[in-house]
């Protein structure tokens, strides 16, 4: 398996959907080659596997949909799909992929047949793009259980076979001693892209909600009164903590009215906000805010510093 993550460039005519159409973006390629048939589909299913895990660790929940293979060619593709109402294509597929449960940490990439176990779970029920939609499949669903919405590509997965190597008189060499044309397969997700999907999926009016798994900061550190003195020393004191264990924080120390500092935090989007203000100083509290639910809690600074799994 060959891979590599190359800035790509596309004459589009039109840019469009804001970053997730652009003329150039960022891609992670990765490329296959087996001695046949049976070995290529194992590392198909190795691929998908592990972009619906990828995706699930992101955040994101992807749902694989039989789609069309372009000009790439081959007789078996997959886009990785999430929904949003802001989605550049019509995307049908069965409420059950809504349900399914991913993969874990303990799936055993190297045994062919669990791998395929649950790439059939996971293309049973019906799921295609716009491209590849079978009006007559989807009737025999039940009306209840379609989902017809609008979806972003975030990944898309190839098997072609020889289509490539026998042009090009690719060979190996098997374990028989005889030479084979390369069985291949090519696998793609846009970083660039992601970042755009992310955040169509992830929002609400106040601005971006990141996964935290992805986010670019861990924390928000907002200091309400920068330049007083207790509130920048305890700001300061937290900050040291935070960056100490790993945290990556976005510290405002700007001179900004509250709620311009809260609006700012919330149009950001990080998973937490940390206020530090004189009124909860003087009372040797601050409090945190989850950005994705809103929820607010007052705490003792050293509570705090626990919460985030520091030293008190």
């Amino acid at each position: 398996n060959l891979y590599h993550i190359q800035w790509k460039f596309r004459d589009e005519v039109r840019p469009r959907f804001g970053v997730m159409r652009s003329r150039e973006f960022l891609m992670k390629d990765a490329y296959s080659f087996d001695l046949d048939f049976e070995g290529a589909r194992a590392a198909y299913n190795r691929m998908f596997v592990s972009y619906l895990r990828t995706f699930t660790r992101m955040g994101l929940q992807a749902i694989p949909m039989r789609a069309d293979t372009g000009p790439i060619g081959g007789d078996l593709s997959h886009e990785f799909i999430i929904l949003a109402d802001t989605g550049e294509s019509q995307v049908y597929c069965h409420r059950d992929y809504l349900a399914l449960e991913v993969p874990g940490a303990d799936t055993g990439f190297s045994n062919d047949a669990e791998i395929g176990d649950i790439v059939k779970k996971w293309t049973t029920p019906y799921a295609a793009t716009d491209e590849m939609h079978d009006e007559a499949a989807w009737e025999k669903v039940a009306t209840s259980d379609r989902v017809s919405a609008r979806g972003i590509e975030v990944g898309h997965i190839f098997h072609f076979g020889d289509k490539y190597s026998k042009p090009m008189g690719a060979k190996v060499t098997g374990p028989d001693g005889k030479d084979h044309f390369a069985s291949g397969g090519s696998y793609g997700i846009g970083p660039t892209r992601l970042v755009a999907a992310i955040i169509e999926a992830s929002h609400d009016d106040n601005g971006i909600i990141w996964p935290e798994a992805v986010a670019p900061f861990d924390i928000g550190l907002i200091n309400m009164k920068a330049g007083d003195a207790d509130c920048d020393r305890v700001c300061d004191e937290l900050h040291a903590a935070f960056v100490a264990v790993g945290k990556d924080v976005l510290y405002d120390d700007t001179d900004q009215r509250p709620g311009g500092k809260f609006a700012t935090a919330d149009l950001i989007g990080l998973p937490w906000q940390v206020i530090v203000g004189p009124r909860g100083v003087a009372a040797g509290e601050v409090e945190i805010k989850n950005r994705r639910n809103g929820e607010r809690e007052t705490l003792p600074v050293a509570d705090v510093k626990k919460r985030f799994g520091l030293a008190g």
